[in-house]
């Protein structure tokens, strides 16, 4: 992570009624190991499940009282669906020096010595909740638990490589996103680092992250499909790849 001149899509939250039959079909249709459950997302009235998918993350979060943010999506939307997209900085002071002078809120900000979260307000940055963070070291990712605090464990060659996100305004918020991250823009697709953020016209009332896309580098291989959780899962996997 370190020296890279753009952001990485670190971790991908959806957001369910129901935590179990979520993470259970993630789980299964994905092959993954058993999740992490961080007991400290109480605080924010919700319970989940962090996957990884490589040395990336797809989390499941439910809300377990009324009022919640999570909660109030899930009714704005009409069901479960894509969430929250957290991305990776090297330096996150410049990032979010950049928030304030586009005019950003920020709604929850952690900063801790391995790991630092920045959770900006969905209506300056719409079709996600929108998370600047920052590890050190940088393959390190506390927030998946004790496994990868300080450092990372061995894992799988898979990770996430990029998002979909329905919108009203696919050109302002596209152009809103990419403000926001400092990347570049081509027509209403971001591309970061082997990632790749394309926004689409959205349904009325179906704003969000439709589609998870993960691969595994390299060669020709197969792309399956599969919808949980209001989200589709394009999955790519190389030629060999069991």
């Amino acid at each position: 992570m370190s020296g890279r001149a753009v952001p990485r899509l670190r971790q991908v939250a959806l957001v369910a009624r129901e935590l179990k039959p979520v993470a259970d079909a993630l789980q299964r249709d994905l092959d993954l190991a058993d999740p992490y459950r961080d007991p400290g997302i109480d605080a924010f009235g919700l319970e989940n499940a962090v996957f990884a998918v490589g040395d990336t993350f797809l989390e499941v979060v439910a809300p377990i009282r009324p009022g919640t943010t999570a909660g109030r999506y899930l009714d704005k939307r009409g069901g479960d669906g894509g969430y929250m997209a957290i991305f990776q900085f090297a330096d996150l002071a410049p990032a979010r020096a950049r928030l304030y002078d586009l005019g950003v809120r920020v709604v929850w900000k952690a900063d801790h010595p391995d790991i630092a979260g920045t959770h900006l307000h969905p209506k300056d940055a719409p079709g996600a909740i929108v998370s600047l963070d920052w590890a050190d070291p940088p393959e390190s990712w506390r927030w998946a638990g004790p496994q990868w605090t300080g450092g990372a464990p061995d894992h799988g060659p898979d990770s996430i490589t990029g998002v979909t996100i329905e919108v009203a305004d696919v050109d302002t918020v596209a152009a809103r996103w990419a403000a926001v991250l400092g990347a570049a823009l081509t027509g209403t697709t971001i591309t970061l680092d082997g990632q790749v953020l394309t926004f689409t016209p959205s349904g009325e009332g179906s704003e969000g992250i439709t589609e998870v896309a993960i691969g595994t580098p390299g060669g020709t291989g197969v792309t399956t499909t599969f919808d949980v959780g209001g989200v589709r899962i394009r999955r790519h996997r190389s030629k060999g790849d069991t």
